[in-house]
């Protein structure tokens, strides 16, 4: 960030973008039949508040191990992880939703295509994310973002959605400020390739971008596309809060705001 940012609607298309994506892949999901795959360990209602610690410890854990290592300067180790599970997780998006389109069909050795098709899509984003120019990487950042965000929300139960969104934003916000989100953001995160992007002055996370998909995506599944769009806007108008805090401030969390505000007609719902 340089202290001339100003913040405009502009800085918005991105983040749009990257949620019409996930919704892209959400109709994929609620189109054709599909099984839902289970991420979380503990059964849904007793276990939501398990389930949110879980992936909170998980953030944390793998926040803490990216700050170590760029503190060690090790890009070499950085990259090698990084590499390895971005393209993993494309692997598995891609087979999860060309399995999502092929399901409907009669196609002949369906199961080679998809394989044959989502190693296509691995290796295209593997080069995008590493070797390609800003544009191209920004844009499978984006989509990235989107489509696993999408996943999680088919993936995770209402309550525990609702119990790991809020927690990852209470922890985004001390992580920016007194942990390992904040350290490393000062010390670049160009440096974590396929983990963040830009876009005019202004720099997130993967992390972000996904857990915004996350939340829309899981309105979607349950309560329709009106509530959907609410839920939207409700994450867009949070972004522009946020951002209007980074012209004062040069770093703020970008979960916080976006998530609360997009998951009031969720919270509302769940509860009438």
């Amino acid at each position: 960030m340089n202290g001339k940012f100003r913040v405009k609607p502009v800085h918005l298309v991105p983040i749009l973008a990257s949620l019409l994506f996930g919704l892209l892949c959400a109709f994929l999901l609620l189109t054709f039949s599909m099984e839902i795959y289970g991420v979380t360990p503990f059964p849904e209602g007793i276990g939501s508040l398990g389930n949110a610690l879980y992936f909170v410890v998980l953030v944390g854990v793998g926040a803490l191990l990216l700050y170590l290592l760029v503190k060690r300067k090790n890009r070499r180790l950085i990259n090698l992880i990084t590499g390895f599970a971005l393209t993993t997780a494309v692997f598995m998006l891609s087979v999860v939703y060309l399995s999502a389109v092929f399901s409907n069909f009669a196609v002949v050795y369906a199961d080679v295509l998809i394989l044959t098709l989502s190693l296509l899509v691995t290796v295209s984003a593997y080069f995008a994310i590493f070797r390609a120019r800003s544009g191209i990487y920004n844009f499978t950042v984006l989509c990235l973002g989107g489509a696993l965000g999408t996943f999680l929300g088919f993936s995770i139960p209402t309550l525990s959605a609702m119990f790991i969104l809020g927690f990852l934003a209470i922890y985004d916000a001390f992580a920016v400020y007194y942990g390992p989100v904040g350290k490393i953001a000062h010390s670049g995160l160009e440096q974590l390739r396929g983990l963040s992007f830009s876009f005019k002055d202004v720099q997130m996370g993967l992390g972000d971008l996904t857990f915004y998909s996350m939340l829309t995506s899981r309105v979607l599944f349950d309560f329709g596309p009106i509530f959907c769009f609410v839920s939207t806007v409700g994450v867009l108008v949070g972004v522009f809060f946020a951002f209007k805090m980074l012209e004062k401030k040069g770093m703020f969390p970008g979960l916080p705001f976006p998530i609360a505000l997009g998951l009031i007609p969720l919270i509302i719902l769940f509860f009438i």
